[in-house]
């Protein structure tokens, strides 16, 4: 008689049917990161108004002191890279959620520049840490399956808690009482400090370092003999990392995206009001849009993305983000019937880039670098974030200045630029004797985990 398999539950069709991963045992990790998202929402939202109502400085000594403590930061993804690899990233990113509370323990005794330039720093080093580690944690959780939907899920998760903190934090601003801003800020202390210890009681994620920082995932996907000496000890450094041509290339990429992620804050909001002349209401109208498809899409599109090549998903991503900038460029020359329809529609190109580039971005990284060097080739990759963070903001507005249609060439031509970078970053090197580094030797997985090449 032939045995039919039971059918599956009700929760699992909708987590089929979403392109949710499969969460049974899951639940620490999941609610670590929703936690430590709406954290973010909650000191993104209101840090400077916290320490304008709190202190007697000016609103400009204020962006100063905490663009200074951001800026000091800059260097220690490398330093946290090496940490990556010694304790693995499950300490790595309990460890960051601790020291972002001790950051926000000392806003609340903040009171002179020099205070607000070091406890944002200490808050920013923690954030740096947990998001560096984040990546190689979920490829840890996810144990060599469903990737493309766990990292989908991840910045699903962190869309919704950033706008639920944004939230909280506009409630506790309109009531405008001291108490209650340093209120928000004890809550968020409580949340980093339960985010960490969730992470750090995770089941089946590797405490140690480089030695088994891949245990939970699938040994056979990511060999990187040539990378360890004769002795089984890992070789190689930083020095590795940069003469990994193909690695560099993805972090050259991923630039292009981290300019595009600062379209909203940096540019969009002056841009449609002084440029274009339209309504503060109606750039508020299409952050929503952007945040809704984000949280509503993102496991949906990563069902498709699972089943294609991450280079393929990257080039439409990056072909999307071009389109998205020629449109918000030609805003200018449109009658204003038009403006606010050609808005959506940038938004819309906009939106679906950014939810096909970043499950893919974030695997790549992890997955394309070495096991045992693999802290140190994601502090190469977080310094694309880092760097390209703080550029932005001052290349974009002095673009604008100068144009109002420059910044979205620029924006637009680098995405351009950006195809033939990745190209070929899923193929593995066409003879041994052509693989420089150890890095290039390592086949990357398609997203449904069989290797390419």
């Amino acid at each position: 008689m032939p045995q039919h398999s039971p059918a599956p539950s009700v929760w699992r069709r909708v987590q089929t049917a979403w392109g949710l991963p499969d969460l049974v045992g899951k639940g620490r990790f999941v609610t670590a990161n929703l936690i430590d998202s709406l954290g973010n929402g909650l000191v993104m939202a209101f840090t400077v108004v916290f320490f304008v109502k709190t202190t007697s400085l000016s609103l400009v000594a204020v962006g100063t002191a905490l663009t200074i403590g951001q800026l000091l930061v800059l260097p220690f993804p490398l330093f946290i890279g090496r940490l990556l690899d010694t304790y693995g990233p499950r300490t790595v990113v309990a460890v960051g959620n601790w020291i972002s509370a001790a950051g926000f323990i000392g806003f609340l005794f903040s009171h002179a520049a020099w205070q607000i330039v070091l406890w944002q720093f200490v808050a920013q080093l923690g954030s740096n840490a947990f998001w560096m580690g984040n990546s190689p944690l979920t490829v840890q959780v996810a144990q060599g399956v469903e990737r493309a939907r766990w990292f989908g899920f991840v910045r699903a998760l962190r869309n919704v808690g950033v706008g639920f903190g944004g939230a909280a934090s506009a409630v506790a601003v309109s009531i405008g009482t001291v108490g209650g801003l340093r209120a928000v800020m004890v809550l968020n202390v409580v949340t980093f400090a339960v985010a960490g210890w969730l992470v750090i009681t995770l089941r089946d994620a590797d405490t140690g370092g480089a030695a088994g920082a891949g245990s939970a995932e699938s040994k056979p996907a990511e060999p990187e003999p040539a990378a360890v000496e004769t002795t089984g000890q890992p070789a190689g450094g930083y020095r590795t990392v940069l003469k990994d041509t193909r690695y560099l290339r993805l972090v050259a990429t991923n630039i292009s995206f981290v300019f595009a992620s600062t379209v909203i804050s940096v540019l969009l909001a002056v841009y449609a009001v002084d440029y274009l002349d339209v309504g503060a209401w109606i750039v508020g109208a299409v952050v929503v849009l952007n945040a809704a498809m984000v949280a509503l899409l993102q496991t949906l599109a990563s069902r498709w993305i699972e089943a294609r090549s991450p280079v393929t998903v990257l080039v439409l991503a990056l072909v999307f983000n071009a389109a998205a900038f020629v449109v918000f460029g030609t805003l200018l020359v449109l009658p204003g019937w038009a403006v606010i329809a050609g808005l959506l529609i940038a938004m819309v190109l906009y939106t679906v880039a950014e939810i096909l580039g970043s499950p893919p971005t974030s695997e790549l990284s992890v997955v394309m670098a070495p096991e045992h060097l693999r802290g140190r080739y994601l502090g190469v990759y977080q310094l694309s974030w880092s760097v390209g963070g703080a550029v932005a903001p001052a290349l974009l507005t002095a673009l604008l200045a100068g144009g109002a249609a420059l910044p979205w060439v620029f924006l637009a031509a680098i995405s351009v630029l950006a195809v033939p970078l990745v190209l070929g970053l899923d193929r593995r090197p066409a003879a041994a004797g052509e693989a420089a580094p150890a890095g290039d030797a390592a086949p990357v997985e398609r997203l449904d985990g069989d290797p390419v090449g």
